[in-house]
C-alpha cells in the first residue's frame, strides 16, 4: 500500500512538472514587435548610417521586443512617395524630404526659404523647436519621431559664380522652394532629386545644384563640379522627417513609446551634428579633386539676400491665404537664427 502511495505522489509530481516547464513563461513568450524603415539616403551615405544605428538603438533598448528592417536607397518607397507610403503602411517608419511632397505641408515651408543659414546644427534645432511650437495640423497623419534640416543650401557649379550677374539663364537643379530660389536668382531650376542630380551635371542637363556641401563627397557631385560659391545671404536647407504610421505607432506598448522618443530626441541632436560633419568633409573632398571655393563679398552677398527677400514676403501672404499664421511663423525662424547664430 505504502508502495503504491510513493508510486503515485512520485507521478503527480512528475506529470506537475512536465506541466510546469511546458508552460511558457509570459515574459520570454511576449510577441516580437516587427517593423520596416524606408530611407531615401542611400546605404553608404552617412545620415544612412546614423539612421540604421538609430533602428539597432531601438531593438537594444527594447531589449528585442522591437525588430527593425532597414530599407536605404528607396528600395521599399521611392523618396516622393516615402510620406504617403508611410501614411499607407507600406512603410512603417518612413524619411524623406518634406519637399518631394510638393504643397502638401503649407505652413513647414518656412524652414525652407532662404533665411541665411549657417550649419545644420542650428538648422536641425530650429525645425524641432518650430514643430514643438507651431504642430502642424498637416503632420496629423503620423507620428513624428524626429525632424532634420541639413547645413546652408548654396551653389555649386561647372563654371564659375563671382556675381549675380552670372547667374543669369544657368540651369541649376533645384527642387521646392530651391527652385524659387534659382529664379530669385536669375537662374533655370531643373527639377531632379538627390539621386538624379549626379547624371544631370555630367551630362549637362544641369549646370550647377543648390545643396549642402556635404553632396560634394556624399552624392559625389565634387567629381562632376568645379566651384562652390558660399551665397550664405541666399543660403537656405531642405527640411526632412522620420515618421511612423500612426496606427502602428498606436499599437505599441506605452513603455516601447517611450523608448522611441528617447532614443530619437537623442538621434535629433546627433542627425543636426553629423549635416556639419559631413559638411566638413564635402569641402575637403572637393578641395582633394582641385575644386574652388568661392567666397562672397559682404556687399555681395547682401545683393543675393535682397533678391530672395520677395520669397519670404510671398509665403507670409500665401499662408494668409490660407488662414495659417505665417507671419508669426517666419519670425519664430528668424529670430531663432538670430539668437543661434553668429
Amino acid at each position: 500500500m505504502k508502495a503504491s502511495l510513493t508510486a503515485k505522489v512520485f507521478l503527480l509530481v512528475f506529470v506537475l512538472s512536465i506541466c510546469l516547464v511546458a508552460v511558457p513563461n509570459p515574459a520570454s513568450a511576449q510577441k516580437v514587435i516587427t517593423l520596416n524603415y524606408s530611407n531615401f539616403f542611400p546605404a553608404p551615405h552617412k545620415n544612412s548610417v546614423l539612421a540604421e544605428q538609430w533602428c539597432r538603438e531601438i531593438e537594444k533598448r527594447t531589449n528585442g521586443r522591437v525588430k527593425i528592417t532597414y530599407f536605404p536607397g528607396g528600395t521599399l518607397t521611392p523618396a516622393a512617395q516615402t510620406y504617403d507610403n508611410t501614411v499607407k503602411g507600406i512603410a512603417d517608419i518612413g524619411e524623406s524630404v518634406f519637399a518631394y511632397t510638393r504643397g502638401k505641408f503649407p505652413l513647414l515651408e518656412v524652414i525652407d526659404l532662404p533665411l541665411g543659414y549657417k550649419s545644420g546644427v542650428v538648422a536641425t534645432k530650429l525645425i524641432n523647436e518650430f514643430y514643438k511650437k507651431f504642430q502642424p495640423k498637416e503632420l496629423n497623419e503620423v507620428k513624428v519621431l524626429f525632424l532634420h534640416a541639413h547645413g546652408p543650401g548654396i551653389l555649386h557649379t561647372k563654371k564659375p559664380v563671382y556675381k549675380l550677374e552670372d547667374m543669369k539663364g544657368m540651369k541649376i537643379r533645384a527642387t521646392g522652394l530651391a527652385a524659387k530660389v534659382v529664379t530669385a536668382l536669375g537662374g533655370a531650376p531643373v527639377g531632379t532629386t538627390m539621386g538624379e542630380t549626379y547624371d544631370a551635371l555630367r551630362t549637362g542637363v544641369a549646370e550647377g545644384a543648390l545643396a549642402p556641401v556635404e553632396a560634394m563627397q556624399g552624392w559625389k557631385w565634387g567629381e562632376v563640379v568645379r566651384y562652390t560659391t558660399q551665397d550664405f545671404g541666399a543660403a537656405y536647407t531642405a527640411s526632412m522627417f522620420v515618421v511612423m504610421n500612426k496606427a502602428k505607432w498606436n499599437a505599441l506598448p506605452p513603455d516601447i513609446q517611450n523608448i522611441f522618443e528617447q532614443v530619437s530626441a537623442e538621434f535629433a541632436v546627433k542627425q543636426g551634428k553629423l549635416w556639419d560633419e559631413i559638411d566638413k568633409e564635402g569641402y575637403d573632398f572637393s578641395k582633394k579633386r582641385g575644386n574652388k571655393v568661392i567666397s562672397l563679398s559682404k556687399q555681395e552677398d547682401a545683393r543675393w539676400a535682397a533678391k530672395v527677400r520677395p520669397l519670404l514676403d510671398e509665403y507670409v501672404a500665401n499662408m494668409k491665404a490660407k488662414n495659417l499664421p505665417g507671419d508669426q511663423a517666419l519670425k519664430f525662424c528668424l529670430d531663432f537664427l538670430k539668437a543661434n547664430q553668429k
